[in-house]
């Protein structure tokens, strides 16, 4: 698809949040929040498309969006940030589950001992994430490999998945009946289980 990064689980989780923007934001009141953060999604789709693929994203494209590709159009870029947050948290569980832990420069540990689906502070979770995704990335090149994870979260991108998140910790909650001040979902129910209990009712 021309882009330097795309995998197949990359590709559904993408088309996942596409789903749920229709789902969880079209209609509700993340709708004005969501203008604010990504853009206007009203702005002609097709257009905007045909352009960046004419011209390319703009030259500060990683300032606001996580992926050149984001840049295109507002929905693009809700399904990039969408795929990535779904990203961040499948990693962190797996390293959660492995015991991982990460020694940062002052040799303070960057650990994964929290659930990320209890969906814990934005800024803790992202703080944690990029200093195990440098690791990450420096056992690949020791391996003569590209980095796994080249992409940088800058604050606007931060406050774009910070709201993915409290959608769908909104969502969740509601779905298990939960006081939306309180409460967690446990990994043992299962990635796919979650993502299922997110929908609301048609």
């Amino acid at each position: 698809m021309g882009e330097p990064y795309r995998t197949l689980l990359g590709h559904f989780r993408h088309e996942i949040g596409h789903y749920y923007w229709d789902r969880l934001v079209a209609r509700s009141k993340y709708l004005w929040p969501f203008r604010e953060l990504f853009g206007d999604e009203r702005e002609d789709y097709a257009a905007s498309l045909q352009k960046h693929y004419d011209e390319g994203p703009p030259a500060d494209w990683r300032q606001n969006h996580i992926s050149a590709y984001a840049s295109s159009h507002p929905w693009e870029d809700f399904a990039e940030t969408f795929a990535h947050y779904l990203h961040i948290v499948d990693t962190l569980e797996t390293g959660r589950g492995a015991g991982l832990v990460v020694r940062r420069n002052d040799g303070s540990p960057a650990r994964v001992d929290f659930d990320p689906y209890s969906y814990p502070d934005i800024n803790e979770m992202i703080d944690n994430w990029l200093d195990i995704a440098f690791a990450l990335n420096n056992i690949n090149r020791s391996m003569g490999q590209p980095d796994i994870y080249p992409f940088v979260i800058s604050p606007v991108v931060k406050d774009k998945l910070g709201l993915v998140q409290n959608l769908l910790k909104e969502q969740a909650q509601l779905a298990e009946g939960w006081p939306l001040s309180a409460g967690r979902i446990s990994a043992g129910q299962g990635r796919l289980e979650i993502l299922h209990r997110l929908s609301p009712s048609a």
